[in-house]
């Protein structure tokens, strides 16, 4: 039986301090569908200011910014990205079943930052998880751009791999666009291409790649039964990686949507007044409490290592959300780390298995969730 979204009831805060539970209950997938969001196309309405508003009907689901909240929900982004990579294991075994072939995964380390090769280590570690192959080419930090595009070029000319990651950021002497730019259109699984960028800008176009973080967000969103079409939503960042996407993909779902960067004058009134808040500026604490409204939903996609001996690996991660500020406001809230960071791995796996679908003229359960 499919369950339908609900979010539990919340219950008083304890008098020792705050404590904050996990939602327990998100809507089990359909055995058809990998991931629930929709195709981009199939959301494509007119704006008619002259008909009558309420002719476009969005699914009904529940409103997490309507209630009234006094401690914020867990969006469980790790529980949500390892029911998605089961599932795409599965896909991953019967198209080696089917074509005697699986996705293959080119991946680009230039230099030895710890949170880099943190990033690497857990995207290779995840794809070997869901049988996906993947290949490593590292290089030192003062590497020469020649030698990238090498790299690059001998990626896009393997018929076996079928997504190129180009880890980022990339030294200061090296051109990031021109080493983006070079990588295959069908192999950019990260998206970020500008034509894929402008097909996700523009009502009736479907890009072959949405950039894996804002498309976990959406992902989250949707699978915990938080409504997007009509709410309004403030991106803070506005990143060619994070918030420029996320900005565009809010919109293709109906959002009303408003961007905040550093030249923004009063950015805390803006955030005060969404119901949505994606915050990926790249500043730790940046959003506090008093950024949000009662009931917002908070999707924190800041990740910060900050020394500290007391934890296993001499670090811990903080987001750009004040968490323990926020907690007490907001309606809903992704942890750091175990909110945006696993979804970001799940969708980058999902954007390969894509990719070696149309390499292989697959045929299956569409990530989307149709039959091609």
């Amino acid at each position: 039986m499919v369950m339908s979204p609900r979010i539990l009831s919340r219950r008083p805060a304890a008098a020792a301090g705050i404590c904050v539970r996990a939602i327990q209950k998100v809507a089990e997938e359909p055995c058809d569908r990998i991931l629930k969001s929709p195709s981009l196309v199939s959301l494509d309405i007119l704006d008619d200011w002259k008909t009558d508003r309420g002719s476009y009907d969005p699914p009904s689901v529940p409103d997490i910014c309507q209630a009234s909240w006094r401690i914020a929900e867990i969006i469980d982004g790790k529980m949500i990205a390892e029911r998605i990579r089961s599932r795409i294991a599965e896909e991953v075994a019967r198209m080696k079943q089917s074509v005697n072939g699986v996705p293959g995964l080119g991946v680009i380390k230039i230099g030895q930052r710890r949170d880099s090769e943190t990033y690497v280590r857990n995207k290779i570690k995840a794809c070997e998880e869901v049988g996906i192959r993947s290949l490593l080419v590292e290089l030192p930090d003062d590497c020469r751009e020649d030698e990238v595009l090498k790299a690059l070029s001998r990626y896009n000319e393997d018929p076996s791999i079928h997504g190129i990651l180009v880890q980022l950021p990339l030294p200061d002497h090296l051109k990031e666009e021109r080493i983006l730019n070079a990588v295959s259109l069908q192999k950019d699984v990260d998206g970020f291409n500008p034509l894929h960028i402008g097909n996700l800008a523009m009502r009736g176009r479907e890009p072959l790649f949405i950039p894996c973080t804002p498309k976990g967000c959406i992902e989250l969103l949707i699978r915990y039964g938080i409504g997007i079409a009509g709410s309004k939503a403030a991106v803070i960042g506005r990143s060619n990686i994070v918030g420029l996407p996320m900005f565009l993909l809010l919109q293709r779902h109906h959002a009303t949507v408003s961007v905040v960067h550093a030249f923004t004058k009063n950015p805390e009134e803006i955030t005060r007044d969404a119901d949505i808040v994606v915050s990926a500026a790249g500043v730790p604490n940046l959003v506090r409490g008093s950024w949000l409204k009662p009931g917002a939903v908070v999707i924190d996609v800041g990740t910060h290592p900050i020394e500290d001996a007391s934890q296993e690996h001499g670090y811990r991660l903080l987001g750009d959300v004040c968490y323990e500020e926020a907690v007490k406001v907001a309606g809903a809230i992704t942890p750091v780390p175990g909110g945006v960071g696993p979804m970001t791995i799940a969708m980058l796996l999902s954007n390969a298995l894509e990719a070696a679908k149309r390499t292989y003229g697959f045929s299956g359960p569409n990530l989307s969730g149709t039959y091609k």
